[in-house]
């Protein structure tokens, strides 16, 4: 278990998050169930999620383009807008952040047609290959043409061969995104962290946000030092934390996952509720597909289940902070 922060330390530690994140905060006491804003988003607080995958249905207008697998198989369940659309209105979901599903790879132009379609609501991050030489001139494409919000990258997958994060064409990308206004989020694991944090120091003009919290691994004897290169990174005001995906990150993997809380804390105590983000995965039945929580447990999850947030720190993760980095409306 981790070590748990005296409580003034802990304060003092949140209201320098605060002061880094721009504006100061005192802590009150957890909201009771009562003090939880209704399911019904619009025209009241934001209900966001930060990280839903979506595909067509293939053919030849977004066919699938999976960079990694010549034999890829699509999944047969509907991941398509549509289904996400009825999922939100259904759950009071006022917006979503789409991210670029690796199926259709550096292909982005389904993500970008829903965009289209529902300009008020969506906001997306797509996919291009990290190693291409060009990686900035792509990214100019997908944001000016296509009016995508930034892009997504995934170190994850290039264990070993991660040398792309820092090298000479990624500053070039990141000098680029720093014009263009790019949001860049990362699928990373912790000893990537520092590779990441050389390229936040230097470009402190791009937002920065870290999926799933690192996949710290809770399974392992002594996830403290995985904790630790993520925490360290809370000195940088330009990054923020999906508390995400906590069935891939939870030892026991079973909702609501109370082994990670005290984790999950901890990541709070540093970053503060300014930089944390929700999001959850998959749209309509694909969440049962993946074996993932239903959309309404995935809310009750911040808005009741994690025991240590006021009714306005909830607030902020479910969805306030989201709407000030993407610029997102309220909805009438």
């Amino acid at each position: 278990m981790p070590e748990r922060l005296p409580i003034r330390r802990r304060r003092f530690l949140h209201m320098l998050g605060g002061f880094a994140a721009g504006s100061s905060w005192s802590r009150q006491a957890p909201s009771q169930a009562g003090e939880m804003p209704g399911n019904d988003a619009r025209g009241s607080d934001f209900v966001i999620d930060t990280h839903m995958h979506v595909w067509s249905r293939g053919g030849r207008r977004f066919p699938f383009a999976h960079p990694y697998q010549n034999d890829f198989v699509p999944p047969q369940v509907d991941g398509t807008v549509e289904t996400l659309i009825r999922d939100m209105d259904a759950h009071g979901v006022s917006h979503c952040v789409l991210v670029q599903v690796i199926y259709h790879g550096w292909d982005n132009r389904y993500v970008a047609h829903c965009v289209r379609r529902f300009p008020d609501r969506l906001r997306a991050h797509g996919l291009i290959d990290p190693t291409d030489r060009h990686v900035a001139d792509k990214l100019e494409y997908w944001m000016g043409e296509q009016k995508l919000s930034g892009m997504r990258f995934s170190p994850i997958y290039y264990k070993g061969k991660d040398s792309w994060m820092d090298d000479a064409p990624a500053h070039a990308l990141w000098q680029r995104a720093e014009k263009l206004g790019a949001l860049f989020n990362f699928f990373i694991s912790p000893p990537q962290l520092p590779r990441l944090e050389r390229m936040i120091r230097q470009y402190p003009g791009v937002p920065v946000v870290i999926d799933h919290l690192a996949q710290m691994d809770l399974a392992v004897e002594d996830p403290r030092p995985q904790l630790n290169q993520l925490l360290r990174l809370a000195r940088y005001p330009n990054l923020s934390v999906k508390v995400s995906e906590l069935a891939s990150v939870s030892a026991s993997g079973r909702y609501p996952y109370p082994d990670a809380y005290p984790w999950v804390e901890r990541v709070f105590d540093a970053f503060g509720p300014d930089r944390l983000l929700w999001g959850t995965g998959y749209p309509g039945p694909a969440r049962a597909h993946f074996q993932r929580p239903t959309l309404q447990e995935e809310i009750d999850l911040i808005r009741s289940k994690i025991p240590f947030w006021n009714a306005d720190e909830r607030a902020k993760i479910l969805g306030r902070n989201a709407a000030r980095l993407w610029r997102f409306k309220r909805i009438s």
